[in-house]
């Protein structure tokens, strides 16, 4: 027993599966059929009683053999198709070993069928200093480990949201080990044989449970997983494809800024000829539900984005050996794009856009042969008229700089005429012979090119629509045509928190700014504001989103503005605006890492100082608008909507770096406030030709020596040489690790509150309370994962204060009644705590919050 029940965990046998079945075998077959299997005699006496009673008499009227087995083997699988239909079981893609390894994950852990198992794999827990040979097991709300070796039984049962710290780390001993940290215990396991895997699965069930902790939404989320196609190995199970598809869309998502519900079908790998340096470039295509894109190996080198609403036409062509496996995609803005290569062409791309023409019958598609398909792709035209065009254009199709002024000279009288206008419209020049060259609107194709252009200012009158083209937020605002006007609508003279909230910072958003010294302008940007609340009553209204959207304003129409500011806080930049700003602190933590890295001589200066806290919510709740002169910011604003967070945290480092000497003589956080401010104030931008709008840190400072200018060109310039190195998906695994922090720190501070709050009022102790506190939050938590009568986001409203927050309905009061309760015995333990259910239910909602509890 002792040497089955150790093979049976150390090598994944499934000898203690089923000890009991049930075989059927006809006398002249050496092949016998399991008809019932069970975990205990009782169980397995139930089945054959039913076969003695339902099926052993009527075998009795058949004389031939086979017919009998037919019967037989008919009558079973139709009593399993029937129960699956009675109880709702649909056929699922797990392996028989996969199903294995569930049966036993309930059975050792004592879970409930709700409880889904995602994967599990084979490695050493470290007990003290001894290995136990075994198995984690990884569920949606779990990490368990089992291990069994001759006769020592070991088990771990831990839950996502109590982890506050996963790492994998890598000793001398050990190359491959994870460390899991709760607030009680740290826990290592090693020997994986897919330690990667392992890890990002982890990462990523973690991150569910944090979000779950924020606001439900992970609960939510799990009831919807992605499903993978068919094709898919057939090696882990259902749920940890849907995981993985998951993971894959929210990559691709935020690769391309695209809409938050789009998922990803699939992708392969591909050539894209690019006319501008007439090469085919490779590459990786991406199909999903509304979009094409292609982003080349080489980082920076080529990026495309194509809705298929654009599409007009779609042309597959004879593979030769110029152009193997070769595919046009035409669009509405005469643009043309050929792939070749493509190793999984009818699978990914043409089923998918026969499925999509369907819908949109202004699509064609249809194949011709491969001679007619290896021209070159049209040039895309720009918005000029022909006119302009032959009068700006030389003979290479390019406008010359000459030229360029002269044109301005021709559109400007003499007195109209200074440098920086001139140097504007020389901007803008460069921008359309981009156009010319790449394409203009969503199908562009986006070049480290496209970037320099952007790190050298864009113009003026091409801030907004560049700005809805780089974050993405055209797609949505296309797609959604007549949302915005019905969101004001609805909005208009309703009153809640966040209206009130909005009303009082209306009038300090860039109250220096012309524009909103007046009523027009207050108006429009109540609107997006209260548009915005009330489209995402999670986050509703914050602090800093009245700056940012004030400036959006100013570049953007209203409805684009509303559009941006979707871009911004739902995707851009996550969890920033919400009441506990829990992305910006998440973003403090990565900028605290980066610090240390790439300024280590300052990062211990600074953290005894603690300005890092504070720098880093001022500056990047607001792209560094408050902190900088406006036409300054507004670059910055260019650069982030263009690459996205890394921009903010280079330029961040080299505001510190420039600083360094003057920090390191500071003696108290005032002093380095105030070195930093000065510093930011200085940023010109010389190119501006607006107005001059007087700073805040320039009015407290008039007194004092001017600080030296610096040219905010050159400052980003020095950024992404100094720090450019700093990659995106970096970011996002320094940002995971921060986040278990930052959310667990948040947790303790509310069970902190919580119990100040309700210390005085009863006669538990501080330590009592907050043991009452955590199983209350643990069974609110474990109903939202199990079930219940009500839903989770019913139980959980973040608005109400803290005691109120969390609630839990009579079913989950009956099990924490038979835990705590002296009277939970007898016949009458229900109705007894039925009774006091109601007693404590003082508002009579039918649930239970911390304070009635």
């Amino acid at each position: 027993g002792l040497l089955v029940g150790t093979l049976d965990v150390v090598l994944d046998s499934s000898a203690r599966v089923a000890p009991y079945r049930i075989l059927y075998q006809a006398p002249d077959s050496l092949v016998y059929w399991t008809i019932a299997c069970g975990c205990s005699r009782k169980e397995i006496t139930e089945h054959w009683e039913w076969l003695e009673q339902n099926l052993l008499q009527t075998l009795s009227i058949f004389e031939n053999e086979n017919d009998i087995n037919t019967f037989v083997r008919g009558k079973i699988q139709g009593i399993i198709a029937e129960y699956n239909k009675i109880n709702g079981i649909k056929e699922d893609d797990d392996t028989e070993k996969f199903k294995e390894a569930i049966v036993k994950f309930h059975k050792l852990f004592g879970m409930p069928e709700e409880e889904k198992l995602v994967n599990y794999y084979s490695c050493s827990y470290w007990k003290g200093k001894v290995p136990r040979q075994g198995w984690v097991y990884l569920s949606i709300n779990h990490l368990c480990f089992y291990s069994f070796l001759m006769g020592r039984e070991a088990k771990l049962v831990i839950r996502w949201v109590d982890i506050t710290q996963l790492e994998k780390n890598a000793t001398l001993l050990f190359p491959d080990m994870i460390k899991v940290s709760t607030r009680s215990s740290e826990h290592f396991f090693s020997v994986f044989l897919n330690i990667s895997e392992t890890f990002k699965l982890m990462e990523q069930l973690a991150n569910i449970a944090m979000r779950q902790l924020l606001d439900n939404e992970g609960f939510e989320q799990d009831r919807s997983l992605p499903k993978l196609k068919k094709k898919s190995p057939k090696k882990v199970s259902a749920l940890k494809r849907d995981l993985d598809a998951r993971a894959k869309s929210e990559r691709y998502r935020a690769l391309f800024r695209l809409p938050k519900d789009e998922k990803l079908d699939g992708h392969t790998d591909c050539t894209l000829w690019t006319p501008f340096n007439k090469m085919h470039i490779l590459g990786q295509m991406f199909v999903s539900t509304n979009y094409i894109c292609f982003t080349s190996k080489e980082e920076n080198l080529c990026s495309l984005i194509i809705p298929l609403r654009e599409v007009t036409i779609v042309e597959k062509a004879d593979s030769s050996s110029v152009l193997p496996s070769p595919l046009s995609i035409s669009t509405k803005n005469r643009m043309t794009f050929l792939f070749a290569n493509l190793k999984d062409r009818d699978f990914l791309t043409m089923a998918h856009l026969y499925a999509f023409i369907a819908c949109d019958c202004s699509i064609q598609v249809f194949t011709r042969s491969s001679s007619l398909i290896s021209a070159s792709p049209h040039k895309s035209l720009s918005s000029e008229s022909e006119g302009e065009r032959q009068f700006n254009l030389n003979d290479n199709g390019i406008p010359t700089a000459t030229q360029a002024l002269m044109t301005m000279y021709r559109r400007r009288s003499p007195e109209e005429f200074n440098p920086k206008l001139a140097k504007e419209f020389l901007k803008e020049q460069a921008w359309k012979i981009h156009f010319a060259e790449y394409g203009q609107g969503v199908c562009m194709y986006r070049t480290e090119k496209t970037r320099d252009l952007v790190l050298k200012g864009i113009p003026e009158s091409m801030r907004g629509e560049l700005w809805l083209l780089f974050s993405g937020a055209i797609n949505e605002m296309t797609t959604h045509p007549g949302y915005y006007e019905d969101l004001v609508e609805k909005s208009m003279g309703k009153y809640n928190l966040a209206t009130e909230e909005i009303e009082r910072d209306l009038h300090r958003s860039l109250p220096e700014h012309p524009a909103f010294q007046n009523e027009m302008g207050i108006a429009a940007l109540r609107r997006v504001l209260t548009a915005y609340a009330f489209r995402n009553p999670n986050i509703g209204y914050c602090q800093a989103m009245n700056i940012v959207t004030s400036v959006l304003l100013l570049y953007a129409k209203e409805e684009e503005a509303f559009w941006l500011l979707v871009a911004l806080c739902e995707r851009m930049l996550p969890d920033y605006y919400n009441t506990r700003v829990v992305g910006a602190l998440v973003d403090q933590g990565v900028f605290e890492e980066l610090a240390r890295d790439y300024i280590p001589q300052l990062y211990d200066c600074m953290q005894d100082l603690g300005v890092i806290s504070t720098i880093s919510l001022s500056w990047f709740l607001t792209l560094f608008l408050s902190v900088m002169p406006f036409e300054s910011a507004v670059v910055v604003v260019d650069c982030f909507f263009c690459e996205g967070i890394k921009v903010i945290f280079q330029l961040a480092l080299a505001v510190l770096e420039a600083n360094v000497d003057k920090l390191l003589n500071c003696k108290d956080d005032g002093e380095a406030m105030t070195v930093l401010g000065r510093y930011l104030d200085s940023v010109t931008n010389k190119d501006s030709t607006l107005p001059p709008i007087p700073h805040l840190h320039s009015l407290l400072s008039d007194d004092v020596e001017p600080y030296p200018e610096v040219d905010i060109f050159r400052l980003i310039r020095s950024s992404y040489e100094k720090f450019g190195s700093i990659r995106a998906d970096l970011i996002e695994q320094m940002r995971f690790k921060q986040r278990l922090k930052v959310i667990q720190t948040l947790e303790d501070t509310t069970k902190r509150n919580v119990v100040r709050t309700i210390v005085t009022e009863t006669s538990f102790t501080i330590d009592e309370l907050e043991e009452l506190y955590a199983l209350f939050k643990a069974e609110h938590l474990t109903s939202c994962y199990w079930g219940g009568n009500s839903n989770a986001t019913e139980r959980h409203d973040p608005s109400l204060p803290y005691l109120e927050q969390y609630r839990i309905d009579f079913e989950q009061f009956k099990g924490m009644f038979a835990l705590l309760f002296p009277w939970a015995c007898g016949t009458h333990s229900d109705t007894l705590a039925a009774r006091l259910f109601r007693l404590l239910d003082e508002n009579g909602d039918l649930l239970i919050n911390f304070h009635e509890f």
